[in-house]
C-alpha cells in the first residue's frame, strides 16, 4: 500500500471515515503529458482571449461590462474545472479563463471602488472561487492571491512604501501581515480541532497558499538578504535593500514591533517544546533564547519562527522548509540594517552563531551519554561531523580567497585610473563612496549575454607615473608598448572596472571626498583589485 492507502485505512480503523471509504483512484496522467497539454492549452488561449477582448472591448469599458464579463468567465471556468472526466486540454484551457475572469472583475472593482474596498471584495471572491473548486493546487494559488489582496485592503490608500520621515508605512504593512498571521493561526486551529473532513481539506489547501504568501511577505518586509543585494547591483532590488535598512527607526513604534517579534518567537519556542518533548533540554532552551534575542532585533523574524515551529510540529515539512529559508533570509537582511555599525552587526551574528554551535554540541554530547539517540542510530554523530566539515569548508573557501587577494596586493602592478564624474547626490552613501571609471566602449559580451567563459578586458595605456588611460576594449590583438589588460566585472546588467564603490569607516567621508584616482593592483592575467584612492597629485589620502 502507498502512504495514502495507509492513512485511509488508519482513518477507517479510528472511525474517522466510513467503513467502505477508499482512496481516490489515480487518474493515470503522467506529468510530461500534463505539462505538454497545459502548454498547448495556454498557447491556444492567448489568441482566443485576444478575440474575446476585441469582440467585448466596448462592453468591458462600460459601467457594468467588467462585472458581466468577469462573472461569466469565472462561472464557465468553475463549471469546467468541477466537471469529472473532463478532457485534460479543456481543463487546462479553463485556467486562463479563470485568470481573465478574475482580472476583469478586479478591473471593475478597482475602477469603481476605493482600493481597500476593491481589494477586500476581490479577496472574498477569490476565497469563494477556491471553495467552489476541487483541485488542491488551484486552491493553493488562490490562497496566495487572497492573502495578498487582504494585505492591500488592510494597508492605507497611500502607496508610499518608504516614507521620507520615519517608517510609518512599513509599520502599517507589518501590522497588516501580522493580522493575516492571526487569521492563519485561527485557520490552523480549526483544521486541527473543529472542522469536518471536507471543509478542513479546503482550509488546508487555502492555508498552504496563505502561509507561502506570509513567509514571502515577511522576507520581503525585512529587505534584501546578505550578498543577494550585491548580485542585483544598483537596480531596484539593491535600492530596496538600502531603503529598508535605513527605515530601522529607534522610536517607540519600531521598538513595539521588535517586542512583538520577540514574543512571537517565544510563543513558537514554547509551542515546539510542548508538542515535541525531546526539545525540553537546557541546551535547546538556550538556543531558543538566542533566537528570541535575534527576533527582538528583527521585527519580522518572530512571526516566521512561530510559523516554522507550528509547521514543523504538525508534519508540514515542505512548508517548514520554506519557513526555514524565510528565517535565514531575514537574518541575512540584518546585514543591511544601516542603523548598526558593520562591526557590531558582524560581532552580534558571529556571537549568536558560536553560541548556537556550542549549545548544539552540548545537547548532542548529553544525548549521546544518556543513550537518548539510539532511535536514530548514528545521526547525532553524523550531524556533528557535518557541522565540522561545513565549518572547515567555509574557512577553506574564505582563506583561499584571502590568500589570492593578498598575493595580488603584494605582487600586482600598481596602476592608477582617473575617476569619472558621478551624480553628486549619489557620491556619498553613508559608509561608502560611489565610483565611476570611463570605459572606452561597449563590450560585445553585454550584447551577447553575460554567461561567457571569459570576461571582457579593457586595454589601458600606462604613463611613467603609473596612471592608466583606458583606450579600448580588448579584441584579442597584441598589446603595444606600455599597454596592459584589465579584467572587467559584471554589475547591474553591464560591465565595470573592478568596483563601483569604495567602502570606508563611518565618519571618514570628508577624508575621501578629495579622491581623484582609484589605486589598483593588476597581475599579468589582467585580474585587478581596488586597494585605495589617491588625491589629485597621486598623494595618499
Amino acid at each position: 500500500m502507498n502512504r495514502l492507502d495507509v492513512i485511509v485505512q488508519s482513518a477507517r480503523a479510528q472511525g474517522l471515515l466510513p467503513a467502505d471509504a477508499r482512496a481516490p483512484a489515480d487518474e493515470g496522467r503522467p506529468w510530461p503529458v500534463v505539462l505538454l497539454t497545459a502548454l498547448g492549452a495556454w498557447l491556444a488561449a492567448v489568441p482566443l482571449l485576444g478575440v474575446v477582448a476585441l469582440l467585448l472591448g466596448d462592453l468591458i469599458n462600460g459601467s457594468a461590462g467588467p462585472y458581466l464579463v468577469g462573472v461569466l468567465l469565472l462561472a464557465v471556468a468553475i463549471v469546467l474545472l468541477r466537471s469529472r472526466g473532463l478532457p485534460l486540454f479543456l481543463e487546462q484551457l479553463a485556467v486562463p479563463a479563470l485568470l481573465v475572469g478574475g482580472g476583469s472583475l478586479g478591473y471593475g472593482l478597482f475602477r469603481d471602488a476605493d482600493i481597500a474596498l476593491g481589494a477586500l471584495l476581490l479577496a472574498l471572491v477569490t476565497l469563494g472561487v477556491a471553495g467552489a473548486l476541487r483541485a488542491a493546487w488551484l486552491r493553493v494559488l488562490l490562497g496566495v492571491a487572497a492573502a495578498l489582496l487582504l494585505a492591500i485592503a488592510l494597508t492605507p490608500r497611500r502607496w508610499d512604501l518608504f516614507e521620507q520621515q520615519g517608517g510609518g508605512s512599513l509599520t502599517q504593512w507589518w501590522l497588516a501581515w501580522h493580522a493575516l498571521l492571526l487569521a492563519w493561526l485561527a485557520g490552523h486551529f480549526f483544521v486541527r480541532h473543529r472542522l469536518r473532513a471536507q471543509p478542513a481539506a479546503l482550509l488546508e489547501s487555502v492555508g498552504t497558499g496563505w502561509s507561502l504568501a506570509l513567509l514571502a511577505a515577511f522576507a520581503w518586509w525585512s529587505g534584501m538578504s546578505f550578498l543577494v543585494g550585491g548580485v542585483f547591483g544598483n537596480g531596484l532590488s539593491g535600492e530596496l535593500a538600502r531603503e529598508l535598512g535605513r527605515r530601522a527607526d529607534p522610536g517607540l513604534a519600531w521598538r513595539g514591533l521588535q517586542a512583538a517579534s520577540a514574543l512571537l518567537a517565544l510563543a513558537g519556542a514554547l509551542l515546539a517544546a510542548r508538542r515535541w518533548r525531546g526539545l525540553r533540554h537546557p541546551a535547546l532552551a538556550g538556543a531558543a533564547l538566542v533566537l528570541v534575542g535575534l527576533a527582538a532585533l528583527m521585527p519580522s523574524l518572530g512571526a516566521t519562527l512561530l510559523m516554522l515551529a507550528l509547521l514543523a510540529t504538525s508534519g508540514r515539512w515542505r512548508l517548514a522548509a520554506a519557513a526555514g529559508v524565510a528565517a535565514a533570509w531575514i537574518v541575512g537582511a540584518f546585514y543591511y540594517a544601516l542603523a548598526w555599525p558593520l562591526a557590531h552587526k558582524a560581532a552580534l551574528l558571529a556571537g549568536a552563531g558560536a553560541l548556537l554551535l556550542a549549545l548544539a554540541w552540548w545537547a548532542g554530547a548529553r544525548l549521546s551519554r544518556g543513550g537518548e539517540a539510539t532511535a536514530h542510530g548514528a545521526a547525532p554523530r553524523f550531524a556533528r561531523w557535518g557541522i565540522a566539515l561545513s565549518l572547515l569548508a567555509v574557512l577553506a573557501v574564505a582563506n583561499l580567497g584571502i590568500r589570492d587577494k593578498e598575493a595580488l596586493i603584494r605582487d600586482g602592478r600598481p596602476v592608477f585610473v582617473e575617476l569619472a564624474p558621478v551624480d553628486p547626490r549619489s557620491l556619498m552613501q553613508g559608509d561608502f563612496m560611489r565610483l565611476n571609471f570611463n570605459l572606452p566602449g561597449e563590450p560585445a559580451e553585454r550584447r551577447a549575454g553575460m554567461l561567457r567563459a571569459r570576461r571582457p578586458h579593457a586595454v589601458a595605456q600606462i604613463d611613467e607615473r603609473g596612471v592608466a588611460r583606458l583606450v579600448r576594449i580588448d579584441a584579442g590583438e597584441p598589446l603595444q608598448a606600455g599597454e596592459l589588460r584589465i579584467e572587467l566585472t559584471p554589475k547591474g546588467g553591464g560591465w565595470i572596472l573592478v568596483s563601483d564603490a569604495w567602502f570606508f569607516a563611518e565618519g571618514e567621508a570628508e577624508r575621501w571626498a578629495r579622491a581623484k584616482y582609484g589605486e589598483f593592483r593588476v597581475d599579468a592575467e589582467g585580474r585587478a583589485l581596488l586597494v585605495g584612492l589617491r588625491g589629485p597629485q597621486l598623494e595618499a589620502l
